[in-house]
C-alpha cells in the first residue's frame, strides 16, 4: 500500500474503558505500532481501567509498552443506574479537551460500553472519524441499544460475523464502509493454547489443581433486570458450591448492580471458601490459557460465547444478557436460570466435555484486514455520513482487499489407496486438490492428514478461499456425532475407533465432520447433484467395494449403530461367492472392483483374458479396468462376468426400491456407467410394476467423496449462519 499524499501518517487515536475492550483493542494497537511509516498512535484509557477495585487495568498496557497519552477519571462511583448516566456526562464534559489537543484523524472505538458511547458522541460532534469495532452483533439488556447507537455515529465499520454485516446493511450503513474481519482477540487466541500453561493454572488456581478439572466463573449484572441478575448469581454461586470443584471467580463489570453482586460473594464467604479464588483482574494471556483448559466456564460474559470457542472449552450460558449472540456447539443455554438445580445439572451436562473448536468470530486474521482498511480510508472524502437506505445492495462480503472471499471448506477423502485433501467452495467447485499415498499406519496417516490439512489451510488465504470447517470421508462404519471412525474397512489398516474430529480441531481450530464414503456420496448428490431437491433417493457408489447413503425425508439416514446404508452387503444369491464381510452371495462380491478384479485374474491365469488388441505388461496387476476392456473387444466371458455382475446389483437395486420406494437411484463411482443398462434390465424384469417407473441414473459427479465431505461443512455453516 503506498504511503498517504504528502507522506502523511494518519494520525489515530485508540481509546479503551475496560479489561474486556483492551483485550480485543490491543491486538489491533500492537499492529498500528508495528508500522511507524503509516500510523502515529495516541491511547487514551478512561472507565473503571483506573478504579482500583476494578484491578487498575491501566497497567497491563503500560506493560505492553505502549505510551498512555491521557488517562481521564470518568467513573462517577454508586454503581447503579444513576452512577452510570452520570458518568457518561463526566466523560462528555472531560473529552473536547482531549480531542482538540490530540486531533486524531480517527478515533477507534470499541464495542457496547456507555463509555464508548461518551468517545463515540464527543468524536463525531467533534468532526473525527469513528472506526467502530464488534458493530452490528445482537445480545441482551442495554448493551445492544448503545452498541447501535454507536453504529449511528460511526463512520466506517468493523464486524466480526457474516450476520453482524448483515444487520449493518439493514441498518442502511453503507456497505463500502464495513470490513468483515473476525474478532481481532482470535489474533491472539488461536496461537494460544499450545503454549506453557501448567504455572499459570497454578498461579491462580493452586498447586493441586489439573488442566480440565476446574472451573471459571464471570458474571455480570443485567442492567434492565438488576434484581433478576443478583438473585440468578447468588444460584450460581449455590450450585458452584454444591458442584465442589475448584473454581476461580472473576469480579463483575462496573455496570448497575455489581455493588450487590460482591455483597452475595462475601455475604456466602466466596474470598475464603477452599474451593473458590475470587480476583478483581487476569492479565488477557494468562486468562486464556485458564479459559483453554478449563473443565467448563459458567456465567454471562461476551467471553464464553466468542472467545472460548475458539477452544471446545464447554460454556454455560446463563440468562438473557448474551441471548443473541451467535454460538459454537460447546455452549449450553440456561435462559431461565431460577434455580439452582437447573443449574446445578447444566454444570454435571457440561463439565469436562471437549467439542470442536469454533470459528464463527474469527480466523486469527484479522488485524492485517483493519490495518489495511486503515490505510485505505480517504481523508479527502467528505465527513458526513451516506445511509443506504432499502433497497440495500446484495449482501456480499469484504477481505482485506474488498473483494468477495470464497467461502470454502477443506474436504478429506481416506480411500483405500490414496489421501486426497480438496478446498471445496460453496457451489462445488474444486478450488485446489491434493493427492498423497494413503500410509499404512495410524500415526503415519493421522500426521500426513494433519500436514495435509495445515497446508491447504495456509494455501486456501492465498487464494482468498475462507475455510468454515473440514469434512472427512472415510472408509468404514462412523460415529458421526463424536468424529470417530468404529470399525474400518479391511483396506485401511490400523483404522479402528480412531476419534478424528479432536487432533484436527486442536490443530486447525475448525469445526470437524466425519462420515462413511457411501453416506458423503449421498450427501454430494443431495447438495451439488441429481438429488438436489429431492425429498427421498437413494445413492449406490461403485468403487473397490459397493457402498451407499440413503436420503429420507431430506435427511441422511444413519441407523441405530451408525450401520445404515450397508447396501453393498445386500445378499442377492444364498451360494454365492465369498464377500469381504465374511458373509457370500453379497451385492460387492459380485460387483465391486475387488470382486471383477478377482474374476480378471481367474481369466488371466486360464489364458482367456487378453483379445486381440489387448496386452498387460508384466509388471502391471491385472484388474477390473483389463476386464472391462476385453469385454468391451468381443471377449464373451468377459462379458458374461460384468452381465453377473450388473445383474447382482440390479437385484440389489430392487430390493432398495421394494424396500425404500425412493423416487431416484444414483448410480455413482467409476463402475456405475458400465453397470446402468443391466441394472435397468433387472428392474423390468424383476421389479413390482409400482416401483418400476423410478428413475435409476449415472452420477454427474466427478469427485463425490470431496464434494460430500465438503457438503457437511458448507451445508452446517449455511443453516448456522456464522
Amino acid at each position: 500500500m503506498e504511503k498517504k499524499e504528502n507522506n502523511r501518517k494518519l494520525r489515530v487515536c485508540v481509546a479503551t474503558c475496560n479489561r474486556a475492550d483492551y483485550s480485543k483493542l490491543a491486538p489491533i494497537m500492537f499492529g498500528i505500532k508495528m508500522e511507524p511509516e503509516f500510523f502515529e498512535l495516541d491511547v487514551v484509557v478512561l472507565g473503571s481501567h483506573l478504579i482500583d477495585d476494578y484491578g487498575n487495568t491501566y497497567r497491563m498496557i503500560e506493560q505492553d509498552d505502549f505510551d498512555i497519552n491521557t488517562r481521564l477519571h470518568t467513573i462517577v462511583r454508586g454503581e447503579d443506574e444513576a452512577a452510570m448516566v452520570e458518568s457518561v456526562g463526566l466523560a462528555l464534559v472531560k473529552l473536547p479537551d482531549v480531542l482538540n489537543r490530540l486531533k486524531p484523524d480517527i478515533m477507534i472505538v470499541h464495542g457496547d460500553r456507555f463509555d464508548a458511547l461518551a468517545l463515540a458522541t464527543s468524536a463525531a460532534l467533534m468532526n473525527i472519524r469513528i472506526l467502530h469495532i464488534e458493530g452490528g452483533e445482537v445480545s441482551g439488556t442495554i448493551d445492544d441499544s448503545i452498541r447501535h447507537a454507536i453504529t449511528k455515529l460511526a463512520h466506517y465499520h468493523v464486524c466480526c460475523t457474516r450476520s453482524a454485516e448483515q444487520h449493518l446493511i439493514s441498518m442502511c450503513e453503507d456497505h463500502d464502509r464495513i470490513l468483515l474481519a473476525g474478532c481481532p482477540s482470535y489474533d491472539k487466541l488461536l496461537s494460544a493454547k499450545n503454549k506453557d500453561y501448567m504455572s499459570i493454572i497454578r498461579m491462580w488456581l493452586g498447586d493441586d489443581v489439573k488442566p480440565k478439572d476446574y472451573i471459571v466463573a464471570l458474571q455480570h449484572p443485567v442492567t434492565t433486570d438488576i434484581k433478576h441478575s443478583i438473585k440468578m448469581f447468588e444460584l450460581t454461586l449455590d450450585a458452584l458450591i454444591s458442584f465442589n470443584k475448584r473454581t476461580l471467580v472473576l469480579f463483575p463489570n462496573i455496570d448497575a448492580g455489581s455493588k450487590e453482586m460482591v455483597r452475595v460473594m462475601r455475604k456466602k464467604g466466596i474470598e475464603h471458601h477452599p474451593n473458590f479464588r475470587a480476583v478483581k483482574h487476569v492479565p488477557f494471556d494468562q486468562f486464556i490459557q485458564l479459559v483453554a483448559h478449563a473443565g467448563c466456564m459458567i456465567g454471562n460474559s461476551s467471553c464464553g460465547v466468542r472467545e472460548v470457542g475458539a477452544f471446545g472449552t464447554p460454556v454455560i450460558n446463563l440468562g438473557t444478557r448474551q441471548i443473541g449472540r451467535e454460538t459454537g456447539e460447546n455452549v449450553l443455554h440456561v435462559r431461565d436460570a431460577d434455580t439452582q438445580d437447573k443449574i446445578l445439572q447444566a454444570l454435571h451436562l457440561q463439565f469436562g466435555k471437549q467439542y470442536p473448536c469454533s470459528k464463527i468470530y474469527g480466523d486469527g486474521n484479522a488485524v492485517p484486514r483493519i490495518l489495511k482498511f486503515l490505510k485505505s480510508i480517504d481523508l479527502q472524502e467528505p465527513l458526513q455520513k451516506k445511509f443506504c437506505f432499502p433497497p440495500v445492495k446484495d449482501n456480499i462480503s469484504q477481505d482485506i482487499d474488498h473483494i468477495l472471499e470464497t467461502l470454502s471448506a477443506l474436504a478429506v477423502d481416506l480411500g483405500g489407496t490414496n489421501l486426497r485433501v480438496a478446498i471445496v467452495s460453496m457451489k462445488g467447485e474444486i478450488v485446489k486438490k491434493y493427492t498423497q499415498f494413503n500410509p499404512k499406519t495410524y500415526e503415519e496417516r493421522i500426521n500426513l492428514i494433519l500436514q495435509m490439512c495445515v497446508e491447504a489451510a495456509a494455501e486456501a488465504v492465498k487464494l482468498n478461499c475462507r475455510i468454515l470447517g473440514v469434512g472427512i470421508s472415510t472408509g468404514g462404519r462412523v460415529n458421526p456425532r463424536e468424529g470417530i471412525v468404529l470399525h474400518s474397512t479391511k483396506l485401511i489398516q490400523e483404522w479402528n475407533s480412531v476419534d478424528l474430529r479432536s487432533p484436527l480441531s486442536d490443530t486447525l481450530h475448525l469445526p470437524v465432520w466425519v462420515d462413511n464414503d457411501g453416506n458423503c456420496a449421498a450427501l454430494a448428490e443431495r447438495k451439488f447433484g441429481q438429488g438436489k431437491g429431492l425429498e427421498n433417493f437413494v445413492t449406490l457408489i461403485t468403487g473397490t467395494g459397493i457402498g451407499g447413503g440413503i436420503v429420507h425425508q431430506h435427511e441422511l439416514i444413519h441407523g441405530s449403530s451408525f450401520c445404515a446404508a450397508e447396501l453393498g452387503h445386500i445378499v442377492v444369491s444364498l451360494d454365492g461367492p465369498d464377500c469381504s464381510c465374511g458373509s457370500h452371495g453379497c451385492i460387492e462380491a459380485y460387483a465391486s472392483g475387488m470382486a471383477l478384479q478377482r474374476e480378471a485374474k481367474k481369466l488371466h491365469d486360464e489364458d482367456q483374458l487378453l483379445v486381440e488388441g489387448m496386452s498387460v505388461p508384466k509388471d502391471e496387476a491385472v484388474g477390473a479396468l483389463h476386464l472391462i476392456q476385453a469385454a468391451k473387444l468381443g471377449n464373451a466371458k468377459a462379458q458374461s462376468i460384468l452381465r453377473t455382475a450388473g445383474t447382482a446389483l440390479g437385484l440389489g437395486v430392487v430390493n432398495i426400491l421394494h424396500t425404500m420406494n425412493p423416487s431416484l437411484v444414483i448410480l455413482s463411482g467409476v463402475l456405475a456407467s458400465h453397470y446402468i443398462h443391466t441394472v435397468k434390465d433387472v428392474i423390468r424384469q424383476q421389479a413390482l410394476s409400482s416401483v418400476q417407473d423410478v428413475d435409476v441414473v449415472v452420477s454427474d459427479l466427478v469427485e463425490p467423496a470431496l464434494l460430500g465431505a465438503a457438503s457437511m461443512v458448507l451445508d452446517y455453516t449455511t443453516r448456522r449462519i456464522y
